[in-house]
């Protein structure tokens, strides 16, 4: 398990990457493989207002700061998230008759980087809580993902799925890849919120 005090002097590749989003060997072009990998180490050492995140900090990090004090935490809610993926794929092609083009890759890679600009949206106050940093109030992780990703190449295919998987895709026309995340995204976040109001009534 991977655990840096100084993150900037470490470049994580595949199999470093890939202790916080097992899910990232599914991939199975490694040429993506390794960008989405890319994509995620320049995130990781320039978010927290340039200061970088250790492993253990962004494991520490909570799902939502929007949804109280749920335990699920941000690299939970993305695993969760490629494994319902990949588990809604599975039942859309054995339930659509007509074939759906679903592009497995597309979808993995989409769905492990969309919200890969949130480390540099989060920020610490003085006490070292998470917060949203002034940057990320400027802006928001789809924008910071399609930029950091669009840097490393990443396909069009895959910049679709950062781009539009939150409210700012609503009026898009979303691809089936991106249909897919963003309800696998909202039904973590849902839950997320309600379990939230349940913990504050207690």
């Amino acid at each position: 398990m991977t655990t840096m005090t100084s993150p900037a002097r470490t470049t994580f590749g595949v199999n470093e990457i890939a202790e916080l989003f097992p899910s990232l060997h599914k991939i199975g072009d490694r040429s993506l493989r390794e960008r989405v990998a890319a994509v995620w180490n320049e995130a990781i050492h320039s978010g927290c207002g340039g200061k970088g995140w250790t492993f253990d900090e962004l494991r520490a990090v909570k799902f939502t700061l929007l949804a109280g004090d749920i335990d699920m935490t941000f690299v939970e809610h993305l695993n969760s998230c490629v494994l319902q993926c990949m588990a809604i794929a599975d039942v859309l092609e054995r339930s659509f008759r007509c074939g759906i083009p679903i592009q497995r890759d597309v979808l993995i890679a989409g769905a492990l980087l969309a919200d890969v600009g949130k480390p540099l949206e989060f920020d610490k106050d003085a006490s070292g809580k998470v917060i949203q940093g002034t940057f990320g109030q400027q802006v928001r992780h789809p924008f910071t993902g399609v930029a950091l990703a669009y840097k490393h190449g990443i396909p069009g295919e895959v910049m679709h799925i950062i781009a539009t998987h939150s409210h700012e895709g609503d009026k898009m026309e979303r691809s089936v890849e991106s249909i897919i995340f963003h309800h696998a995204d909202f039904v973590d976040f849902d839950i997320a919120k309600w379990l939230g109001k349940r913990a504050t009534k207690k």
